[in-house]
């Protein structure tokens, strides 16, 4: 397909590429940064701009992957027609394309992603919706060259992923880095706890995360618990966060 990129953030560069990769011919790069813009068109060898006025009119489908406060603005910005257009956001329902697009959906690979880490997509679920059958077969035509992992999803149940991503992704990510700063406080490297790290991810994807749950809060070892209470004192946060961890782990272990 001709595609015309509209982002060059993480997720934009890495799809980019990929369906490049995969005999795609992305023609244009749109972002506002131009440096970005730039650099993904030249590793594209195609045209930039930073201008929604002067996007191509000639592409068979338009992908938008910029951040999720911008997509309604972007796509008042100009006169669609016919195209189809797609966004790649899992939290902004479908429907948000509906007032100024013909013919509409979502992209939306469900995986974190990093502008200088190369992905590999095959496994990577991409998640589809669109205003037509037709146009959601030409989406899953394309998701199917770069992924054998196709599913389809309404905008509510699409939401309810990107949620459960905050979880599993984005809050797990943060108490990697807490647990990070509390072993340096201590003059200890972080690579002591990656074994951990792996093996509980491990457990996680190949269990039922329930069924594998361990620590003082699953045991109920409340003297443990105080104990690492107290060595907390000088972070109050960390207290907070620590007793409302433990609490929903011993609630959820009630039977």
């Amino acid at each position: 397909m001709k595609i015309c990129m509209i982002g060059a953030g993480n997720l934009a560069t890495q799809l980019s590429l990929t369906l490049s990769d995969k005999g795609h011919q992305v023609l244009q790069v749109f972002s506002k940064t131009e440096e970005r813009a730039a650099d993904l068109a030249t590793a594209l060898k195609c045209s930039f701009t930073t201008d929604p006025n002067t996007l191509i009119t000639n592409a068979d489908l338009y992908i938008i992957a910029i951040k999720d406060q911008a997509i309604e603005s972007f796509i008042e910005s100009r006169v669609w027609g016919s195209s189809l257009v797609v966004h790649t956001a899992g939290s902004i329902p479908m429907d948000l394309l509906a007032e100024n697009c013909k013919n509409y959906g979502v992209f939306y690979p469900f995986q974190t992603f990093s502008i200088d880490k190369k992905i590999n997509f095959q496994n990577v679920p991409i998640c589809l919706e669109a205003s037509s059958d037709e146009n959601l077969k030409i989406l899953t035509d394309l998701a199917s060259t770069i992924s054998d992992n196709i599913q389809f999803y309404n905008s509510e149940q699409r939401q309810q992923i990107h949620l459960a991503s905050a979880f599993v992704c984005n809050f797990v990510n943060h108490l990697f880095a807490i647990g990070k700063d509390l072993v340096e406080e201590k003059g200890i490297g972080f690579e002591i706890l990656k074994p951990l790290i792996l093996e509980t991810a491990t457990k996680g994807v190949l269990k039922d995360p329930k069924s594998v749950q361990t620590g003082p809060a699953a045991r109920k070892d409340y003297l443990v618990m105080e104990k690492h209470l107290a060595m907390l004192d000088q972070h109050p946060d960390l207290q907070n966060l620590y007793k409302q961890l433990s609490e929903r782990i011993i609630k959820s272990s009630i039977k």
